[in-house]
């Protein structure tokens, strides 16, 4: 079954706080829920930490709890430890329901700090990476033991970002290692998003549908930009944006052809000043559906009937 999310740094954003600070947590729940009609939402920082307090929250919104992003820390610590620190996130999950821990390496990330360029983040050697894969798959062996599957965050300003470091991720992990496909990071990080895709489908456990402006992410890269400065520069938006780069029919077609059976995510964050919320997630998931519909990868049977 196709599922429709969201994410609350549409809204609030989780690496820089004050963005969306203004927000009331209740218009988030009740625009992503009975507003707009999403099936779920991610994690954010605003949401309560006790799972079953989550569950309630959510419930009353309409609203299942998806997953959420877990920061490891497995190049400067051991698998040991890493597994002692998911335990809080991975009752969450456990008690949600949910099917996948979302992970992505942010022992040495640069996109929270607004005083970084996103050009100057961190690269591992291929032996560093071949290290840093066999941990990973350690602890995703871990996490599919207890029922949820990892599912790794590509993202811009981290050890994976490029097409030729997702390519070498996937080659250096095994098969308890899934990857959260994102449109727009694969974009943004300098990769054609189709083949990216097409190489790796059938080992996608999660997908993020954000969407790029292109002339931001080319200033962004030529004026040596943060991540954060990108984000308020308006370098992501949504499915559907006539000022979007991409085209999700074809990335949707390819995950039909790989049975995808999940989550379709928009996780876009932008100012929320600039760019109501409301407005962008309603247009976005109008277009997802479209978008997933056409490709036929839903094919009606997705719990998504409202709004």
């Amino acid at each position: 079954m196709i599922l429709y999310g969201t994410n609350p740094i549409a809204w609030a954003n989780d690496d820089d706080t004050s963005i969306g600070a203004h927000i009331p947590t209740e218009q988030i729940l009740r625009q992503a829920g009975p507003e707009i009609g999403f099936d779920g939402i991610e994690n954010g920082h605003r949401w309560p930490d006790d799972p079953q307090a989550l569950k309630s929250l959510l419930a009353e919104y309409g609203l299942r709890f998806i997953s959420g992003w877990y920061s490891t820390e497995l190049l400067t610590r051991s698998v040991e430890a890493e597994i002692a620190a998911v335990q809080p996130h991975l009752a969450k999950l456990k008690a949600n329901g949910c099917r996948v821990c979302i992970v992505c390496e942010c022992s040495n990330t640069v996109h929270g700090r607004a005083d970084v360029a996103v050009n100057d983040r961190p690269r591992l050697s291929a032996e560093e990476m071949a290290a840093f894969g066999a941990r990973i798959e350690v602890f995703a062996a871990y996490l599919a033991g207890e029922g949820v599957t990892l599912a790794y965050h590509h993202h811009m300003g981290t050890v994976v970002e490029s097409p030729e470091e997702i390519d070498a991720f996937m080659a250096a992990t095994g098969p308890a290692t899934h990857l959260l496909f994102d449109a727009g990071h694969c974009t943004f990080g300098g990769g054609d998003p189709e083949a990216v895709l097409r190489r790796h489908a059938a080992r996608v456990a999660h997908f993020h549908a954000k969407n790029i402006r292109r002339p931001v992410t080319e200033r962004v890269r030529a004026e040596g930009l943060s991540f954060l400065q990108a984000v308020m520069a308006g370098a992501f938006t949504v499915p559907g944006d006539p000022e979007g780069a991409i085209d999700f029919v074809p990335l949707l077609r390819i995950l039909a052809e790989a049975d995808y059976d999940g989550w379709l995510v928009i996780e876009a964050e932008q100012d929320p000043v600039q760019r109501d919320p409301l407005h962008y997630q309603a247009m976005g998931l109008r277009a997802l559906r479209a978008a997933a519909a056409e490709a036929g990868l839903d094919r009606g049977d997705s719990a998504a009937g409202r709004g």
